[in-house]
This record gives structure tokens, C-alpha cells and sequence, in this order.
């Protein structure tokens, strides 16, 4: 089953078709709502919107996920009946395959509530299918469309002494080099607040796009990056570290030790990563398309776009 523990809950929705194919008669029956069994039209969206609910317990990889909604329509043809369901969740995973199960159950109750009135051969169902689908890395990209220049700068005095390994600043510059940033510039600092601000003077200075500070957030002694770039920006951003606050809280109840802030210095995006390897992954993975989207649209104001 794949882990989804570090994936970002979003908005998401999926809308699936199925067609169930019958004679005139039974479609006519379909139409009128009725059969022995009760109205197949009802009877088929109750099962659809049931099978969406339990998706989990029908299909052995797929994830439980809150349905927020979900339907199913039918639309009588000349030889089918059009089946489409939909569904939304706000979970870190997509419901495409519960609108499928939807709308293949759907198809199936109207076979079962059929069945007493036509030959086998004559009742079939067939192209099922996902219409469209939104949400997560399908409409929140986590990749750039065209590089930008970037810089990490780690500053820890253990790792800067090699005293330790740098587990956190590499990882978030691999992480952003994923993403689609070139070139990635990697500086190791140690926890001296006027190297780490000459550094962060000069990346704005050569227009670096992104400039992200890992370590020296927490509530330690030496601890001074907030103190540093905070007083620098001149377009605050709050929202950006509270949300990876508000991802790591509910991985780890040691993410509000971090004080991290952010916002841009002239036209540098500015954030300040915490410095331990998983608040580093977990920033970078709340905060990853946000980044992306927020860069992508200062370039396009940048260019009078």
C-alpha cells in the first residue's frame, strides 16, 4: 500500500461513466422506475454512493479516504443508460477509483433489477471509464515549468565543524533540484547571524528567485536565523509557515518548536526550514506547490505578463 503520510490534503474530485446496455423494454422500465425489485434508478444511485463509501473495503491498495460527497446520475439512451458518478474528498490521495467502483455499482444494480426481464446475452456493461479528475500533483504542481535559480544555505555550527552529517540542507536541495530548480546553489554555514545574513544579502543581490535558510529556527541559544531575515523582508508571508506548521503537528507534536518565517526580500522568496531532516522533508513537502505557484506568478509580473 503506498504511503501517503507525507502528501499534502487537498481539494480533490473525480467523475467516472459506465454504460449499461439493454433492450427497448427494460430501458422503458428503467425510465418509468419500475421493476419487481422497486425503482432500479434509486435502488442504483444508493448502491453507487454506498460503493463509493467503501472503496476501500472492495479494492485491496485503495485508502480510506472521507467522501465528502458523491452522486450518480443516469441518462436513458437509445440502447444504454449513461451512467456518470461523481465524488470529492479533502484527503492526501485522489478518489478516482471510488468514482469508478461507483459507477460500476451502479451499472451492476441496474443489471441485477433487469435481469428478470431479459435474455443474458441481451443485458451487457461496458465502457467504464474516468472522465476528469482534480486535485492533488494533477492541479497543484509540484514542478516548475521552466527553471528558476535557487539557493539552500544550511546553518548548523555541528555540521559546519563536521562534526555531523548534513542530512537536512542537501535533502531540501535535492528535493527543490526535483522540483525543477537550476541551478541550486548549496552554502553550509555555521550559526553566526552575520554570515547567514551576508549570504542571504548576496542570493538576493544576484536576483535568486528562492532562497530557503534550513536550521536555526528552533528556541536553542544560538538559534538566531528568525532574528536574522525576519527584520529583511519587505513582504511579509505568514501563511507560508503556518501551514508547514500545521502539516508537521499532525506528524509530530515537536513542530511548533520551529519559529520559522518567510516572505519575499525584493523579488527573492525567503523561508526558513527547520534543521532537522524530517521538519525539513515535512516543510518542503507542505510547502512545495505553494512555492512553485507563488514563484510562477511573480516571474509573470516580473516579465509584464
Amino acid at each position: 500500500m503506498k504511503n501517503v503520510g507525507m502528501k499534502p490534503d487537498t481539494l480533490r474530485s473525480a467523475h467516472a461513466a459506465a454504460r449499461f446496455y439493454a433492450p427497448a423494454d427494460c430501458l422503458e422500465r428503467i425510465a418509468a422506475r419500475d421493476t419487481e425489485k422497486g425503482d432500479p434508478q434509486a435502488s442504483a444511485r444508493i448502491a453507487g454512493i454506498l460503493a463509493a463509501k467503501r472503496t476501500d473495503e472492495l479494492l485491496p491498495l485503495c485508502h480510506p479516504l472521507p467522501i465528502h460527497a458523491a452522486e450518480v446520475h443516469f441518462s436513458i439512451e437509445a440502447d444504454h443508460v449513461a451512467i456518470e458518478a461523481e465524488v470529492h474528498t479533502i484527503g492526501p490521495t485522489g478518489v478516482e477509483m471510488e468514482a469508478l467502483t461507483a459507477a460500476s455499482m451502479a451499472a451492476l444494480t441496474l443489471y441485477d433489477m433487469l435481469k428478470p426481464y431479459a435474455e443474458p446475452e441481451a443485458l451487457s456493461i461496458g465502457n467504464t471509464h474516468l472522465l476528469d479528475k482534480t486535485g492533488g500533483k494533477s492541479h497543484y504542481s509540484r514542478r516548475l515549468e521552466a527553471p528558476l535559480a535557487a539557493t539552500v544555505v544550511m546553518v548548523s555550527d555541528p555540521v559546519f565543524d563536521g562534526h555531523k552529517p548534513d542530512t537536512a540542507g542537501r535533502q531540501v536541495a535535492d528535493g527543490l533540484i526535483g522540483a525543477g530548480f537550476d541551478p541550486v546553489d548549496y552554502r553550509l554555514l555555521g550559526d553566526d547571524p552575520q554570515a547567514v545574513g551576508e549570504t542571504v544579502d548576496a542570493a538576493v543581490a544576484a536576483h535568486t528567485p528562492l532562497i530557503v535558510t534550513v536550521g536555526g529556527t528552533g528556541i536553542g541559544p544560538k538559534d538566531k536565523v528568525v532574528e536574522t531575515v525576519e527584520p529583511k523582508l519587505t513582504t511579509p508571508m505568514p501563511g507560508l509557515m503556518e501551514t508547514a506548521r500545521a502539516f508537521g503537528q499532525k506528524r509530530s507534536p515537536y513542530a511548533v518548536l520551529s519559529r520559522g518565517v518567510s516572505g519575499f526580500i525584493g523579488n527573492s522568496l525567503v523561508l526558513t526550514f527547520p534543521g532537522s531532516r524530517t521538519g525539513s522533508e515535512e516543510t518542503l513537502a507542505a510547502l512545495l506547490p505553494s512555492i512553485v505557484h507563488i514563484l510562477e506568478i511573480h516571474q509573470r509580473f516580473a516579465s509584464g505578463r
